[in-house]
């Protein structure tokens, strides 16, 4: 076939020159062994047209298989590039399993490819987020050896002692998943949804072993002043309110909100009950704007809020005509209706505060998953006056909380890694 095509591309650029005046070209298969000069042209068949048509069509092909070719090369070396980075960031070459492609789809009206890069294999995404992980917690104990220098000495030479000792502990732990997931290399039986789980386990005792060296901090601070804070898109790494949602006709949500996540901040908070896991969410993903969940049906807010400030925002929601409004720092920056009109929100259900669920309770999906911060999450069973809400993003002393979720530090549960921090709205704010 590539004598055939060379033949019909070269033969038209030699005849000019060699004065062959009116000529017709063939081209003819020849075998690799055989005489070209002696291969005869079939009879008959084709005119002049059709064959430089046949011609032009071979050229072009030729020519799109070339840019083709150029492409995956180009492919091949931006993926060579991506793994070195990969391996040269992990310390680690060859970890097991396939990259990871994302999958596609809407479920549950929240699309599932649309945050992050998962292209890394597991082993070493999970390398990455526990390192990245037991990192915070290790910046945590060292504020609180820095917060032990302001106690008498007798404290903190007895908490520097204790703060040693976590140290150490984190770092034997790291060495014992570096070591285990390297002989998941070598071992057929390497099961990484084990692994994973001893790591969220560990985490969570972790983290709740400095959580214990803090109380001293947070025994002097009122229970609504703190801040959730979320630092990796994980599919473990979230809160959860303890109390659920009563049966509700309107409401209102309204909290602090930092974060300059990309694509996509994620998911503040998910409210699921048994047989809908949409029943009330808010989600950011990807590319797309901030959206409610009521039920599965959607609406899309205009919130700007996406650049590593603090903000405050408010969702407010009547069943009647499904009518909703949206506040952004104190001033409404959007309104609409028919949003699951005539659809109570329905009661005894789970809330989650950074992960949306796609289950009652669980479910979660590393690329919903929300990052940034967050801070006093308020419910109410009604809808907010917009000089109410201006209260709250002023911190006016007229600001109410929710009487059906107040943010308050012992409604709240936090797992795998996500960490509280003292927040005082409008004194600390950027």
């Amino acid at each position: 076939l590539l004598v055939s095509i060379l033949l019909c591309l070269l033969l038209p650029a030699l005849s000019p020159a060699q004065g062959f005046g009116q000529t017709r070209f063939i081209c003819t298969s020849v075998p690799l062994d055989g005489d070209v000069c002696a291969a005869t042209a079939p009879g008959g068949g084709g005119s002049a047209e059709e064959l430089k048509s046949s011609v032009l069509q071979l050229r072009e092909t030729v020519l799109q298989q070339k840019e083709t070719i150029m492409n995956q090369r180009e492919t091949i070396r931006e993926l060579t590039a991506k793994l070195g980075r990969c391996e040269s960031q992990n310390g680690l070459e060859g970890l097991p399993g396939e990259p990871k492609g994302g999958g596609a789809g809407r479920k549950g009206g929240v699309s599932k490819n649309t945050m992050g890069d998962l292209s890394r294999s597991p082993a070493a995404e999970t390398l990455t987020q526990l390192g990245q992980t037991l990192q915070s917690l290790k910046t945590r104990l060292e504020n609180l050896e820095q917060f032990s220098r302001m106690n008498s000495s007798s404290q903190t030479n007895n908490l520097k002692d204790i703060l040693q000792s976590k140290i150490d502990e984190l770092e034997r732990q790291v060495l014992s998943r570096v070591n285990s997931l390297e002989e998941g290399k070598f071992n057929p039986k390497f099961n990484e949804t084990e692994e994973r789980g001893k790591i969220e386990s560990t985490l969570t005792s972790l983290h709740q072993r400095i959580s214990d060296l803090e109380k001293g901090q947070k025994d002097n601070r009122p229970p609504d002043r703190f801040q959730l804070t979320f630092p990796l898109r994980t599919n473990y790494m979230y809160a959860k309110v303890k109390k659920s949602l009563p049966e509700m006709y309107a409401f209102s949500i309204c909290m602090w909100i930092k974060s300059s996540a990309s694509p996509g901040m994620g998911t503040p908070f998910s409210y699921a009950v048994a047989g809908q896991a949409n029943e009330l969410v808010l989600i950011e993903w990807g590319n797309n704007p901030m959206e409610i969940l009521i039920n599965d049906k959607v609406a899309k807010l205009p919130f700007v809020i996406n650049d590593g400030k603090w903000h405050h925002i408010c969702v407010t929601w009547t069943t009647r005509d499904g009518v909703w409004e949206a506040y952004q720092d104190g001033t409404q920056t959007g309104n609409g209706e028919n949003l699951a009109p005539y659809h109570p929100i329905k009661p005894q259900g789970v809330l989650v505060l950074g992960q949306e669920q796609d289950t009652l309770g669980g479910g979660f999906d590393a690329t919903q998953a929300f990052v940034g911060e967050l801070a006093h999450f308020n419910v109410w069973d009604r809808k907010l006056s917009p000089g109410e809400v201006y209260s709250l993003a002023t911190c006016s002393s007229k600001a109410l909380a929710g009487n059906v979720i107040a943010w308050a530090e012992a409604n709240i549960d936090i797992y795998g890694g996500a960490t509280k921090w003292t927040f005082e709205a409008c004194r600390q704010l950027n």
